[in-house]
């Protein structure tokens, strides 16, 4: 390495530690408030009693060393016996000892709630705003990455509000009166090796712990990237089993752990440096305080208490100190978790209301696209000013090959995306100029593959409204054509579907996806592919339940296989994101254009398969 690339090096090395403190404070201000929050004076009020709670253990902790020193010297007859004797400054001793240990569990149970209050509003809060967030995040995000930010930066949470307050701010307290002490009971020398030891010992601390830092954020990488790849393998445990690739599987897994491994055994080590390190200093100034009180007793300036009472206070601040490496650590790496997770919050949603928008009035539920373009990629247009009207009560059809921007136009519809220019109207209300949740209520979506949540049948049926009754659920199921089949299995409605529902075949998935949108009941009803993944019965089966879905409402129906439309008001056909053609079934096959080409395609496949 060249000197300008060492410069270099430490430049950037600089820079990332400036980024980190500037890091650091943002999280501090971003979580203080959950400490200490306006609204809720309860909150206040019990971080102000721990804090007195604590100072109270901390003035006895500093104050039983002297009973000790008292009960040392009168049994050894260097004082004049005390009202209490030996036997009673004993027993002040542990009574003083039990008091520190007593307030230090009161500090904890009165700042448990806290602490607990801003962990669940912080994760409800960050899992809110995940769910605002825009498609596009969700589809660039790994889950397994991003459910780790949340766990760890939770976590974090908790550990910095509770050792920030209740170990580096008593250990603090602690040191400034014990020096107090040391100074006006002995002499300065006494005071200038223990604040010697101590800050020599903080600045190694801290250097170390820097270093670890780097080494133990290069192993939660590691730790995330395997925690990913196990959660990506078993979401995909079907295609797994279809390329017999649990070798290749397990071999990918096994690298990812190698660099966790790796990372892993360098922070063990350093942690190994760390502890000696920390224990030779603290011995060293413990020994050389210890030497010098010794030297005062054999002049005759101290007393034995005096040499106990030192060697109590220099263990009482040994022993936080041993943990402050650990504690620092631990709050920079919270630090670095939190940071991640209020970035995730600071992620700005691509798509929000307008401040004050109104309800959707949904009076007949008309769709009207205006000249819309849009493009995932400024640089790759899917739209290219598609105008088209559903009226109120029509079924409109949207057809084309693949990546002729059919499915697009259900997303913006639902408003996953907003379109980059063009106006798309229900009942002549622009979507973004009204909730997104009005929007959301007025659209029911029977998606290509339905995906179901890990629960029951009841549930996932349910789960297109909230609150409905039993009658009403098996009533949807009924519609759907499939209350016969959930009443044959063992546990009816209360089957549970597995994982993304894999337990139920496509259709069966199919059919209880359409239950949840007719228990919805929401005027306008999108059936993007709704069918294309299943077999032709099946197809068949379930067009007879999409037939009733659709009664009374508005349909858009985004299809490949042009025998599902044939029925439809009007067909449009999207080629390269535009409209070629419109019109009915009939009209299309007489014009003899690019939608009788697919038609006599299609049905030449249908053929050679039958």
């Amino acid at each position: 390495m060249t000197a300008t690339d060492a410069s270099d090096a430490t430049a950037t090395s600089a820079e990332i530690a400036r980024e980190e403190r500037r890091s650091g404070w943002r999280t501090i201000r971003r979580a203080a408030p959950y400490l200490w929050p306006e609204a809720h004076p309860w909150v206040k009020t019990r971080v102000i009693a721990a804090l007195a709670v604590l100072v109270l253990a901390k003035l006895i902790a500093v104050g039983t060393p002297m009973l000790y020193k008292a009960a040392v010297d009168t049994l050894g007859g260097d004082t004049a016996p005390l009202l209490l004797g030996a036997v009673g400054l004993t027993v002040a001793y542990g009574m003083a000892r039990l008091m520190t240990n007593g307030f230090q569990q009161l500090r904890d149970a009165l700042f448990a709630a806290v602490a607990q209050r801003a962990l669940r509003q912080l994760a409800l809060e960050t899992f809110t705003h995940i769910h605002q967030l825009s498609l596009r995040y969700h589809i660039t995000r790994k889950t397994g990455g991003l459910s780790r930010i949340i766990e760890r930066g939770v976590k974090g949470v908790e550990f910095l509000l509770r050792f920030l307050v209740f170990s580096i701010g008593p250990l603090t307290l602690e040191l400034l009166l014990i020096a107090v002490v040391l100074f006006f009971l002995f002499d300065v020398w006494y005071l200038a090796v223990v604040t010697g030891t101590i800050a020599v010992y903080v600045w190694f601390t801290f250097k170390v712990t820097e270093w670890r830092v780097k080494l133990r954020r290069e192993m939660n990488n590691q730790d995330t990237d395997a925690n990913q790849k196990a959660i990506d393998s078993l979401l995909n445990f079907e295609t797994v089993k279809y390329f017999g690739a649990e070798r290749r599987e397990a071999a990918r897994y096994d690298s990812a752990m190698a660099g966790y491994e790796k990372a892993a055994l360098k922070t063990s080590y350093s942690l190994a440096f760390l502890n000696f390190g920390q224990a030779f200093l603290i011995t060293a100034g413990l020994v050389a305080v210890m030497v010098m009180a010794a030297l005062g007793v054999e002049r005759g300036d101290l007393t034995v208490g005096d040499f106990v009472m030192v060697n109590a206070y220099m263990i009482q601040i040994t022993m936080p100190l041993n943990f402050l490496g650990t504690v620092y650590r631990e709050i920079r790496q919270s630090l670095v978790d939190m940071g991640q997770m209020f970035t995730l919050l600071e992620q700005p949603a691509e798509v929000s209301d307008k401040p004050g928008a109104p309800a959707l009035k949904v009076s007949g539920g008309a769709v009207t696209l205006e000249d819309v373009h849009f493009g995932y990629d400024a640089a790759r247009p899917i739209l290219k000013g598609v105008s088209v009207t559903a009226g109120a009560g029509q079924n409109i059809a949207i057809v084309g090959p693949s990546g002729s921007g059919k499915s697009t136009i259900g997303r913006l519809l639902f408003r996953f995306y907003d379109v980059t220019s063009g106006t798309l109207k229900i009942d002549g209300q622009d979507v973004r100029d009204v909730t997104q949740e009005s929007l959301h209520d007025a659209i029911g979506v029977v998606p290509q593959d339905t995906v179901l949540f890990n629960d029951t049948i009841y549930y996932n049926i349910e789960y297109g409204r909230e609150g409905a009754t039993r009658e009403e659920v098996i009533d949807a199921a009924r519609a759907a054509q499939i209350h016969d089949f959930i009443e044959s299995l063992p546990d009816g409605y209360d089957t549970t579907v597995g994982e993304r529902g894999l337990k139920l075949s496509g259709g069966e998935k199919q059919r209880v996806g359409i239950a949840r949108t007719l228990l919805k009941n929401p005027p306008i009803l999108l059936l993007d592919e709704a069918t294309s993944a299943l077999d032709s019965e099946t197809e068949q089966e379930i067009q007879g339940a999409l037939a009733r879905a659709a009664e009374g409402r508005t349909v858009l129906m985004i299809a490949h296989r042009l025998s599902t439309v044939a029925d439809a008001d009007l067909i449009v056909v999207l080629q390269d994101g535009e409209i070629v053609e419109r019109g009915t079934h009939d009209d299309l096959l007489a014009r003899d254009g690019r939608y009788a080409s697919l038609w006599r395609r299609q049905q030449a496949e249908r053929e050679d398969a039958a």
